[in-house]
């Protein structure tokens, strides 16, 4: 029987560039603010932190500076899966030198693989670090998805402790909670399924909306790992249509916009992400405006 790696919020921490380089002032703000709002985690260098677009060096050092920065007060969990398991053990082993606490890998994009290929690669990866892992399952971006089979065979490995969920399968996500038990947690990896999930047995979230509203999220988490899902589900409606808005175009192309509007300012995101349409942008306006945000 494992323990989960954490519970309640992580929040998936936008990186702010400046001039085509981190910034490390900006992003120490940022920290702070996530720490300020009450949650349990900080994921660097994931999807909304647009690490597709950091070099290796950069983003080494990025998730070295969280660590350095976070010094102790939550957990840090480090993005460090890649489409070349070799990559991704680097990048594991890098952040585990930095003190991160949890590693989280994204399925091979792109290349993709077979399900065989998703056991042999996580159970490599695993074998040579010595923090926990949190598999990360987004379909939508990497054109491929881990079956529950596939969760029961990698929840063996000691190191694997359970996976972000963004696929939206329920049907995934409850036969893989009945099969595993304690052995593999799930976190949902989409804030509209935060509740559901929990509710079903989730032991939190690694959120992008997050990002501005770190107390309200963390409230949400916390009330449904107490139990009280009627409570949850009134922030969890309160903030629906802002959850959608968030995507209305590529994350993190929304949420940076969001937080350029609280006046976080945390630049653009990196080419060949670009500014959010006009039309889009508006709309986002009037969905923050309709939770008081802006």
């Amino acid at each position: 029987m494992k323990t989960p790696a954490f519970t309640g919020t992580s929040t998936a921490i936008v990186t702010p560039f400046r001039n085509g380089t981190v910034d490390y002032k900006r992003l120490a703000e940022l920290i702070d603010f996530q720490i300020a709002g009450g949650v349990q985690a900080i994921t660097i260098c994931g999807t909304t932190g647009e690490c597709s677009t950091q070099s290796l060096e950069e983003h080494v050092v990025t998730v070295d500076f969280c660590v350095k920065h976070v010094n102790g007060r939550v957990k840090v969990i480090a993005g460090t899966g890649s489409n070349d398991t070799l990559a991704a053990q680097f990048l594991s082993q890098e952040a585990e030198k930095s003190g991160a606490d949890i590693l989280m890998l994204v399925t091979p994009y792109y290349n993709k693989t077979t399900q065989l290929g998703l056991i042999r690669h996580f159970n490599f990866v695993a074998d040579r670090v010595d923090i926990p892992i949190i598999l990360y399952n987004v379909p939508s971006r990497t054109g491929m998805s881990f079956t529950s089979e596939t969760y029961k065979e990698l929840s063996k490995h000691p190191n694997i402790n359970g996976v972000k969920e963004a696929s939206g399968s329920f049907k995934l996500i409850g036969t893989t909670l009945a099969s595993c038990g304690d052995d593999f947690f799930v976190w949902s990896g989409n804030d509209e399924d935060i509740v559901p999930l929990m509710s079903i047995g989730g032991k939190g979230a690694i959120s992008v909306i997050s990002n501005i509203i770190p107390a309200e999220i963390t409230e949400m988490t916390r009330l449904c790992l107490e139990g009280d899902f009627a409570r949850a589900s009134e922030i969890h409606l309160k903030y629906l249509d802002l959850m959608d808005t968030l995507f209305i175009e590529v994350n993190p192309i929304p949420v940076k916009a969001a937080m350029n509007l609280m006046g976080m300012d945390v630049g653009d995101p990196r080419m060949p992400l670009v500014e959010m349409a006009p039309e889009n942008l508006e709309k986002l306006r009037k969905s923050m405006a309709a939770v008081g945000l802006c």
